[in-house]
């Protein structure tokens, strides 16, 4: 038996603790903006963690790849500029489980998961800066109220990020963790430090069918599965689409009448698994899936822990996670604009999303996607977009037509 190969170890162990560390925050605001308890909460978090580690266990050993998976960042921003909706938090597990079969179904029927990539990267990528405007602003509303800590969680992920970009996020949510507990960790109750699986019995309607599952849906599969499936392939492995995305929309299936909304590839700390950090044999590379899947479990026992922290000073969790997300911000805008006959769809899209208005009891997402596709129609068929220049020999930079988004992982989408 050949030694065990420490680079791959190292690289899946790095990859749980930055994919853990810099999206839980988001996480937790996504499931209680849509109505969880704390309790309901702390068990989402623990499911989804379990239900990732397990799946990148089961995919790495059956594919022989460093499969890596993470829980849907932006799906978590979704909802947390979504409202709660009208039947509380069983009709966001509906929706849940709504989305998690839309995910299967992408998986298993080809022509599905056809139309999903042809959604124009300008809308796709519109919608998720719109999405996640709003937390972006946290950082700057947490130095408002909370100088001192606030300054300290922001100086903390710029001068990390000089000297490694990958850790800035981790580090800033490590002293947000420290500056709660210097201030208000006497009023933490022991028993929410213990995992507590809580069993939610879902609920349906229509509102939240097409406000929540729908969105949650689309940027869990444009902005998580399709990059995440990119990224093994930059690094010389061929997946088999389809049984992985049906693989992570199953387990999602196992998280969500626990709370949890959704699983998928991951993107970044797929690429910390699947690039050379992870040793320079590609052959033995899955053994940091592995790893990271069994991290990931472990991290999803302490799930009550770190949800027990957060409640005490929800605002500083929230600046870590806008610090999280200014990446994935700024990536998406660049590619939402990258098209000049599409910008003003993308605009469209963006405002519309990021208003956070819900209009017949659904939610904003939707009626941006919606409505920079109508847009965008307009201006395809030949009616000039309303106050766009027309630059003569301005070439047109289109979004590539094997996905929704740019190809390049979106810094911040785990």
């Amino acid at each position: 038996m050949r030694a065990l190969p420490l680079p791959a170890i190292s690289a899946g162990l790095l990859a749980a603790f930055v994919g853990f560390t810099s999206s839980f925050s988001v996480v937790l605001g996504g499931l209680i903006g849509v109505g969880a308890t704390q309790v309901e909460a702390a068990s989402g978090l623990m499911a989804l963690s379990i239900a990732m580690g397990l799946c990148a266990i089961l995919l790495s050993l059956r594919h022989r790849m460093p499969i890596s998976v993470a829980w849907s960042t932006p799906g978590a921003a979704l909802l947390a500029g979504a409202a709660a909706p009208q039947g509380g938090f069983p009709t966001a597990v509906g929706a849940f489980l709504l989305a998690a079969l839309l995910v299967i179904l992408a998986g298993t029927l080809r022509p599905l998961g056809r139309l999903i990539a042809a959604i124009p990267g300008s809308i796709a990528n519109a919608m998720l800066a719109g999405i996640i405007f709003s937390l972006c602003l946290a950082p700057v509303k947490a130095i408002a109220s909370e100088p001192l800590p606030g300054l300290a969680i922001a100086a903390t992920w710029m001068l990390v990020g000089r000297v490694r970009r990958l850790l800035a996020v981790p580090a800033a949510a490590l002293v947000a963790i420290a500056a709660i507990l210097a201030t208000k960790g006497g009023g933490i109750d022991p028993a929410s430090l213990l995992p507590r699986p809580v069993l939610i019995a879902p609920s349906f309607d229509w509102q939240s069918a097409i406000g929540i599952a729908l969105p949650l849906f689309l940027v869990t599969m444009a902005s998580q599965n399709i990059p995440g499936l990119t990224v093994l392939k930059v690094n010389g492995y061929q997946p088999p689409a389809g049984p992985l995305f049906t693989a992570t929309g199953l387990f999602s299936l196992l998280a969500v009448p626990f709370g949890g909304h959704a699983v998928n590839l991951a993107a970044i700390t797929a690429a910390i698994c699947a690039g050379e950090e992870a040793g320079p044999d590609p052959d033995r590379r899955w053994w940091a899936g592995v790893v990271s899947g069994v991290a990931y479990v472990i991290f999803g026992l302490g799930a009550g822990a770190v949800t027990a922290f957060a409640s005490l000073s929800p605002l500083l969790i929230e600046a870590a996670a806008g610090l999280a997300l200014i990446g994935a911000l700024t990536a998406s805008l660049q590619a939402a604009m990258a098209s000049a006959d599409e910008r003003n769809a993308a605009a469209v899209t963006f405002l519309t999303t990021a208003s956070g208005i819900a209009f017949l009891g659904i939610s904003a997402p939707f009626w941006g996607l919606l409505a920079g596709a109508a847009m965008l129609a307009l201006v395809r068929f030949g009616a000039p977009a309303i106050g766009s220049a027309q630059p003569a020999a301005t070439p047109v930079v289109r979004a590539p037509e094997t996905g929704p988004i740019e190809r390049r992982p979106l810094p911040g989408s785990l």
